[in-house]
Order: C-alpha cells, then sequence, then structure tokens
C-alpha cells in the first residue's frame, strides 16, 4: 500500500496525548501510524477512532527493543512508501524518594525509554524524514527544562532530550528535516505522571531521611503547584497538529499558557529561535528559514 496523504508515525499511542494526538492527526487528514509496546492495550485508541470516524493503523512498536523498532519502520516505509513525521510520545513516569532511596535499576529504566527510547526511534525514522523533508516532533515536558524535586530520573531524561533535540535540530534542518519540542505542563485525563494517594502513601514511607520534606513537597503540589494547573490530553494533542502543519515551526513549544509561564522562570529564548539561529551560523548555515 502507497498513499498520497502525509503520513505520520506516533508513539505511545494508547493513553493520554498520544491517543489524543493519533484521533487529532487522522481528523486533520494524516495517514497516521498508532503504534504501542502491547497491541493488546490498544481498544481505547480504537474505540475513540471509531467515535471519531477516522482510521488508525495500530502497530506495535517497542521503543526499547531494537528489533520492534527497525521492524516498524521498515514496514511502514514498504507499505506507505512514504513517511512525513514522526511524534515520539512514548514515555514511563517516575516517581521515587530521591536519589539514595531509589534503584539504579529504576535510574536506567527511565532513562532507557524516556531518552534512548526517543533516540532509537528518531534515529531509524531520519532516512525516511530526509526524503520527504519532514518533522522529528518530541513530546517534552517543562520537567526537562525546570527540574522537579522527588521527579531526579524523569527530569534528567527530558533534559537529556531537550539537549539532544536542541543540538540536532539545525543540522537536520540544514538536511531538509523540522525538529521541534511540544512542551506540556501536568496534563490530566491520563494515568501518566499522576499523584495517587496509594504512591504517595508508599513513597513517604520508603522516604527515610527524606520524609518530612516529602510530604512538604506533597502539601505543594497538592495546593500551589502544578497539579492544580492540568490541561487536557487534547489541548497538547492541537498543538501537535498545529506544528505538524507548520512549514517553520519554532523549535520549543509551550502547550498552553501555563506552560509558557512556567518555562519563562528559566528561559529568556522561550520558543528557541535565538538558540537555533545562533547554532546555525555554526555549521555555515546561517541563511536557513
Amino acid at each position: 500500500m502507497t498513499t498520497t496523504r502525509r503520513t505520520v508515525l506516533i508513539t505511545g499511542t494508547s493513553s493520554g496525548i498520544g491517543l489524543a494526538t493519533a484521533v487529532a492527526a487522522a481528523r486533520a487528514g494524516y495517514a497516521v501510524v498508532a503504534t504501542v509496546r502491547d497491541p493488546d492495550r490498544a481498544g481505547a485508541l480504537r474505540s475513540a477512532a471509531g467515535q471519531a470516524g477516522v482510521e488508525v493503523d495500530v502497530r506495535r512498536l517497542d521503543v526499547t527493543d531494537a528489533d520492534s523498532v527497525t521492524a516498524c519502520l521498515d514496514a511502514v516505509a514498504e507499505e506507505y512508501g512514504r513517511l512525513d513525521a514522526v511524534v515520539n510520545n512514548a514515555g514511563i513516569s517516575n516517581f521515587d524518594p530521591t536519589l539514595e532511596m531509589s534503584t539504579m535499576a529504576a535510574l536506567r529504566t527511565n532513562l532507557e525509554v524516556n531518552f534512548f527510547g526517543v533516540i532509537a526511534v528518531s534515529r531509524a525514522a531520519m532516512p525516511l524524514l530526509r526524503a520527504a523533508r519532514g518533522s522529528l516532533i518530541t513530546i517534552g515536558s517543562v520537567h526537562g527544562v525546570v527540574g522537579q524535586p522527588f521527579n531526579e530520573a524523569y527530569c534528567a531524561a527530558k533534559f537529556a532530550v531537550e539537549g539532544f533535540m536542541e543540538s540536532l535540530a539545525p543540522v537536520a534542518a540544514a538536511h531538509g528535516v523540522r525538529v521541534s519540542l511540544v512542551v506540556p505542563g501536568f496534563v490530566r485525563g491520563t494515568n501518566f505522571g499522576i499523584f495517587p494517594d496509594v504512591n504517595r502513601t508508599t513513597v513517604q514511607a520508603a522516604s527515610g531521611p527524606y520524609a518530612d520534606t516529602f510530604a512538604d513537597y506533597v502539601d505543594w503540589v497538592r495546593t500551589k503547584g502544578w497539579e492544580g494547573a492540568g490541561q487536557q490530553p487534547q489541548d497538547v494533542a492541537d498543538v501537535v497538529v498545529d506544528t505538524l502543519g507548520a512549514d517553520d515551526p519554532p523549535f520549543r513549544i509551550p502547550a498552553g499558557r501555563w506552560a509558557a509561564d512556567y518555562l519563562d522562570q528559566k528561559l529568556t529564548d522561550r520558543d528557541g529561535t535565538h538558540v537555533q539561529t545562533l547554532a546555525r551560523t555554526w555549521i555555515g548555515r546561517p541563511d536557513l528559514p
């Protein structure tokens, strides 16, 4: 099967932002390859697509399995004849009672999924994106810019994604590929990153000398912090679809006013234009749009 429609592959579409983005992109006219680690968990995606009256091509892709990544990308190239965009969305949350109370295995798993998984998919897709002069979009996080207590491993992975993609963007642009990060804040309507009471209780009990500090942090999250400023997955999906359709999107795109204000606490070059313009001079391509 080949198609004249623009084709987008989205990772982590069984719920949340990925599910909403897959359906929104299909409604916008894209041929959507919606990937999931476990196809048995794609029921909510199939139901949402059916209710929206659109079709999505559900495929297995485990971002931590090199053979799975290669098989999926090869199949898309063969069957669709093109790949115009990738949306790196798959990820896991990490909430531990700080560094010394966690385990090295948990820290490595977080980086394996949230950083190396993103890089593995991007690396495999890049030849197809270059051929299509397409887009590489990654779901970042405000926690990839502003560090969050008791979320050290997750923040480290998101900081790493920020640095990798910011470094890649001018080189990719020189070869026709647009690289962007869509940066949400706290997202409701998904199991990702939720602060359930059982999790709080468990972490509190395992916090050892950090128990009082953790209790203060949870109180801030509940009463003043980002949990009270949540947005819906659809809000982020709409930003992603807008970015897919943009001829020259910025590098960093806050998914809403709250995220933008949060980033302002650290960034003066919020959308990355200044850094990207500077970096293009470093590779001898100051004329790139």
